[in-house]
């Protein structure tokens, strides 16, 4: 790619992003396009035509469990069918929440409520024990806001808060006159919910708290958690969850269940309607095209979508999602394949021995904790294109065409979170994915120290075999890197090698990292976009990853033959390549832990001497940053 070096000085995603800017369309049904969103659109269309195929017979699959999916994508593309069936099946699960008259009766339906998705005042998760990562463990948190974050409740926030209220009671509205209730009934049952919700916010996590793991591990006795409230039986409930008393529940919001009582005390009435639009909300869409596009006018307006996505893409993700890891099985080996997946695992084993490298040079660790360092990296598991085997759950997986799709979705929720909970207080399996090989992403785990490359992101602009290698190394060398940083950033720090929140550092060096960490806050702190200012508190782990990922995928880069530091930062700067709307861009300012696309491009390249040398950047130009400010931490 010819890019323009003046321009570089003065701004290096804009440099090599311009001329697409000016010409990139963002899809109606999306919020965004660039580097990511680009791959999975491509992605999208070549598996939708692969279900096609099969959903009408003109390939045939040996995969009993494949087949159990094209089934769901058959009968989710069934529009017409649904619109003659009307809403009796939503009407159905909406009476079991209207015949509620206390929550003793709540607490009847509560085990099947919390197995079949539907709305808790308590959120039960199974995942490692942070303290013991070889066990599953029971965790309790807080039920999502109507809201996007907690902060859209606070003062400075008002006008959106109202705004976004206001569109979101439209939208349910239009659902609820659909389900033929009157509307004196839909304005009650409007504001009860949004008092109930009003009720919670003060009390959960926002996005900020919740991105610091350090302040998740708050483990309690099944009694200890039971005296949150006397409105419920929480101990009763956990029992039938997973068919004991677990010796301790990991609580991640204690201060919401200190507040849980006052939520729920002689608040029946509004937890009821709360719950019951809650139920339409998650369930609307599987009704007719019409519940489908009025329950996603508030996501649109949040993303700045301008309209729903098709039908068939409608069918597509429902289908794919459900079966998450066997759509990703079918992806990875269809069009990733053995070689590829040997080709990207020997790269990943390079990028660790030039972290490990790093680690044995760095200056400001001391002996004990460098050792423990590089014994993590050595016991880092690798996980890259698509999995040995997919989990046996999605063998119990049964789609019945005959019945509606809000009954199958149910069945199959019922079944997935049934084998969710029976994985309590059993040896955690290691090599399980958390995310389908068809996805366009990447993830460190730190209670399982492993990183995890599905098979598609491996493809360019991040990786191919017709990019030179600094290209290669300045997409998915900085990914792979990226992701092996958060091993050693503010949260996976605190994780040793087998998963287990332990402190391995001496004093000295903790605080020595916290002061680095803190100069990374502040190199992005404050910075105005899209109207709004970077939170540097909630993106630290994912820019500690960033300048650890470049800095590390740099040195690999430079031992290869044809290394050009030039096409190094420049396909770095192409990744990051995104448009987006100004409602999205403003919503992941609020929510999302990763710095805005151009900020981690531009920034993160700034802190790198070689930069400089690259583009002969100068002081007084745009990208400049005195060295004294450049951020470097591993």
């Amino acid at each position: 790619m010819a890019v323009n070096n003046e321009l570089i000085k003065d701004d290096l995603y804009e440099a090599v992003n311009g001329e697409w800017l000016k010409t990139a369309k963002i899809p109606d049904d999306k919020p965004a396009t660039g580097g990511f969103n680009d791959l999975v659109d491509e992605i999208d269309k070549q598996l939708m035509d692969d279900f096609d195929a099969y959903a009408e017979g003109k390939e045939k699959s040996d995969d009993s469990r494949f087949n159990e999916m094209i089934k769901l994508y058959r009968l989710a593309k069934k529009f017409d069918w649904r619109k003659k069936v009307g809403p009796q099946p939503l009407k159905r699960m909406l009476a079991s929440v209207e015949n509620l008259n206390s929550y003793e009766d709540y607490q009847s339906q509560w085990k099947n409520w919390i197995l079949a998705g539907m709305p808790s005042p308590i959120s039960f998760d199974i995942d490692a024990d942070m303290k013991n990562a070889t066990v599953y463990a029971l965790f309790a948190s807080s039920p999502s806001l109507i809201l996007p974050d907690k902060s859209y409740y606070e003062a400075e926030k008002q006008a959106q808060h109202d705004q976004l209220l206001q569109l979101w009671s439209s939208m349910v509205e239009a659902l609820m006159d659909k389900l033929g209730y009157s509307k004196e009934e839909t304005r009650k049952i409007i504001d009860d919910a949004i008092k109930f919700d009003a009720l919670l916010a003060p009390n959960v996590k926002s996005a900020e708290e919740a991105a610091d793991y350090s302040k998740m591990y708050n483990p309690q006795t099944v009694a200890e958690l039971a005296s949150a409230t006397d409105q419920l039986d929480i101990a009763a409930i956990i029992k039938q969850l997973v068919g004991e008393e677990p010796a301790k529940v990991i609580v991640t919001e204690p201060d919401y269940f200190k507040a849980l009582n006052k939520i729920l005390q002689d608040n029946f009435e509004l937890f009821k309607n709360w719950a019951l639009i809650r139920v339409i909300r998650e369930n609307a869409s599987y009704l007719d095209d019409e519940m489908r596009e009025i329950n996603g006018r508030y996501g649109r307006a949040l993303s700045g979508s301008k309209k729903p996505v098709s039908q068939r893409k409608f069918a597509f993700y429902l289908a794919r999602d459900m079966f998450s890891q066997v759509a990703g099985d079918y992806y990875g080996k269809k069009y990733f394949g053995p070689q590829a997946k040997a080709d990207v695992h020997h790269m990943v084993e390079q990028m660790i021995k030039v972290y490990k490298g790093r680690l044995t040079n760095n200056q400001w660790l001391s002996k004990d904790t460098r050792d423990k360092a590089i014994l993590k990296l050595d016991k880092l598991g690798i996980q890259v294109g698509y999995p040995d085997k997919i989990p046996a759950l999605y063998d119990q997986f049964k789609v019945d065409e005959e019945e509606s799709l809000i009954a199958n979705l149910n069945q199959l929720t019922v079944t997935a979170n049934k084998e969710l909970f029976s994985r309590w207080n059993k040896p955690v399996d290691r090599i399980r994915w958390e995310m389908s090989a068809a996805t366009v992403n990447a993830y460190y785990h730190p209670f399982k120290n492993i990183i995890v490359f599905p098979a598609a992101i491996l493809q360019a602009p991040f990786y191919s075999l017709k990019q030179s290698s600094s290209q290669n190394y300045g997409g998915i060398g900085a990914v792979i890197a990226h992701e092996i940083s958060h091993a050693f950033d503010n949260n996976g720090s605190l994780f040793d090698e087998f998963g287990n929140l332990n402190n391995w550092w001496t004093d000295e060096d903790s605080a020595h990292f916290k002061q680095l960490a803190q100069k990374m806050i502040d190199e992005f702190d404050g910075i105005p976009f899209a109207g709004q200012k970077v939170n540097g508190k909630l993106t630290v782990s994912e820019n500690i990853a960033d300048a650890g990922g470049l800095s590390c995928a740099l040195e690999a880069a430079k031992t290869e033959a044809d290394f050009n530091v030039q096409e190094f930062f420049i396909n770095w700067a192409t990744i990051w390549r995104m448009k987006a709307t100004e409602q999205y861009m403003q919503l992941l300012l609020s929510i999302d832990v990763h710095a805005p696309q151009k900020l981690r491009a531009n920034i993160q390249a700034e802190n790198l001497d070689d930069f400089y040398t690259a583009f002969d950047i100068k002081p007084g130009d745009k990208m400049y940053r005195a060295p004294e400010d450049r951020v470097h931490i591993w």
